[in-house]
């Protein structure tokens, strides 16, 4: 059965850092692993991810990386990372040693650098894209280093007159569309199509204002509108792209309302969002965390409907599954080795989750642990359609974690696809899933009507019958009362 919530525990109690029944079981990780309950109720769980190493330049003996920005990893398993201080490009092959250094190119006959280049991506036929942020330009590479073309000084008429192009991150699709975030541009993410001419924008966050908000502004002065917040569309943080094209994005959200959006080819947000809002911690909102929000800065989608954020402010990872539920958390800012002091980028390669940390200038690596695995390899069940092969890996998630709500919700959906409506009910209740459990309800009382519908009948019946000559009865009985008299 389900374990006892923390419902009734008062909420100075669950902003401590640890709970003594889980301390001893993930004291070989420098970080506290946690989830969110249906009421935002904090519990704890098994460590999902472990620190497994770190590469740096130092070790890969080509000097420290400088301040680097951002990590890919390619379809074949090489690591690019722009190590911005340095204004090089390092690409490691599928082993994690040191392959090449791309610190120049040749550009019609001249030799070029970069400067100061933040973000890249790498398409499925090796060609590497790189926002050489202070060159003012996208900078798109062959496999072997030659110029392929330069995205500069975009032109339209819906850029202002004074805007210059210095990109951030970059992504780009199937069809060579680059998807850029540019600095000082709030109208959204920057769009090119395969010829390097802008399209436009795409996933534009307007930012919303109350009535008081707009009542204040319509009759204050001047000045005092002056003085006022300037209400400006959302910055975009990360970028990353899936196969199917679709654009997943991270985003500035002080509230903690909405941070990670999943952008269609028309530039509309279409992520599910489950239980908890798709954006990293709740704490902050209960009780007692004056740091804020978290401040997610990057995303990796990781297949299956699979994605990580981080968050800068508190070093965490979180993962959701296709329907916005949170999976697990990891990670934390700290001097310990599998902590980060400034993180900036992840990545995952094979089963390994990977994280740039700006500050110390190295990729912290992490595995997944028996938890983590069973985690993600039942959504991957779930997400391909196969609910009866995940129910026993959720099964076992719930011998290791009793109250993981997404585990009681997979197998009671798997009950409900099998038809076993009662049986899905109890698991749908316990996973806290109002939408399904009413669906079982319905069906569970339909099955209820079909098996005994031939008794119901039987009984209406014979009740009509019995009323019927229980009239009869009455109107022979009251005539001859009259006639007696």
């Amino acid at each position: 059965m389900k374990k006892n919530r923390f419902w009734f525990i008062p909420m100075i109690i669950l902003m401590l850092p640890i709970n003594v029944a889980n301390a001893s079981a993930n004291a070989n990780v420098p970080y506290h692993t946690y989830n969110y309950g249906y009421w935002d109720d904090i519990y704890y769980t098994p460590a999902a991810y472990v620190p497994s190493g770190n590469i740096s330049g130092s070790k890969l003996e080509i000097g420290a990386f400088n301040s680097p920005q951002d990590i890919f990893v390619g379809k074949d398993g090489r690591v690019y990372v722009a190590d911005t201080g340095n204004n090089r490009i390092v690409v490691l092959d599928s082993e994690m040693k040191l392959e090449r250094i791309i610190e120049k190119f040749d550009n019609e006959g001249k030799e070029d650098t970069f400067n100061t280049p933040s973000g890249l991506c790498v398409t499925e036929k090796n060609e590497i894209y790189i926002a050489d942020t202070n060159n003012l330009r996208v900078v798109a590479l062959n496999e072997d280093g030659s110029l392929r073309k330069i995205i500069s000084n975009p032109q339209s008429e819906v850029l202002p007159a004074d805007f210059v192009f210095s990109p951030l991150k970059i992504t780009v699709d199937y069809a060579d569309r680059a998807y850029v975030i540019a600095k000082n541009m709030f109208k959204g993410i920057m769009a090119f199509d395969e010829n390097a001419s802008f399209t436009g924008f795409t996933g534009t966050i307007n930012v919303t204002i109350s009535t008081y908000e707009k009542i204040w502004r319509r009759f204050s002065t001047k000045a005092q509108r002056e003085r006022q917040v300037q209400f400006i569309p959302t910055e975009f943080t990360g970028v990353d792209i899936s196969p199917d094209g679709f654009v997943y994005a991270t985003n500035i959200d002080g509230e903690g309302k909405q941070s990670i959006r999943r952008l269609n080819p028309k530039g509309q947000d279409v992520i599910k969002k489950g239980k908890v809002p798709l954006s990293g911690d709740l704490t902050w909102r209960l009780a007692g965390d004056y740091s804020g929000a978290s401040r997610i800065v990057d995303i990796v989608y990781r297949g299956s409907g699979i994605y990580s954020v981080i968050d800068k402010t508190r070093g965490r990872i979180f993962t959701y599954d296709h329907e916005g539920n949170l999976l697990y958390i990891f990670g934390g800012i700290g001097s310990q080795e599998g902590t980060f002091r400034n993180p900036v980028a992840i990545e995952e390669k094979g089963e390994e989750i990977l994280v740039l940390d700006a500050y110390r200038g190295e990729i912290l690596r992490f595995l997944p642990t028996q938890y983590g695995k069973l985690i993600n390899e039942a959504i991957a069940l779930r997400y391909d359609g196969n609910e009866a092969s995940a129910v026993k890996l959720w099964e076992k998630v719930l011998e290791l974690d009793a109250n993981f709500e997404p585990a009681y919700d997979g197998i009671g959906k798997s009950y409900l696809a099998a038809g076993k409506n009662k049986k899905a009910m109890e698991y749908l209740k316990l996973g806290m899933d109002r939408e399904y459990y009413s669906i079982a309800y319905k069906r569970y009382r339909d099955d209820i009507l079909k098996d005994n519908l031939s008794y119901i009948l039987t009984g209406i019946t014979l009740l009509a019958v019995g009323l019927a000559i229980r009239s009869v009865i009455k109107k022979r009985k009251g005539k001859g009362v009259g006639e007696d008299e």
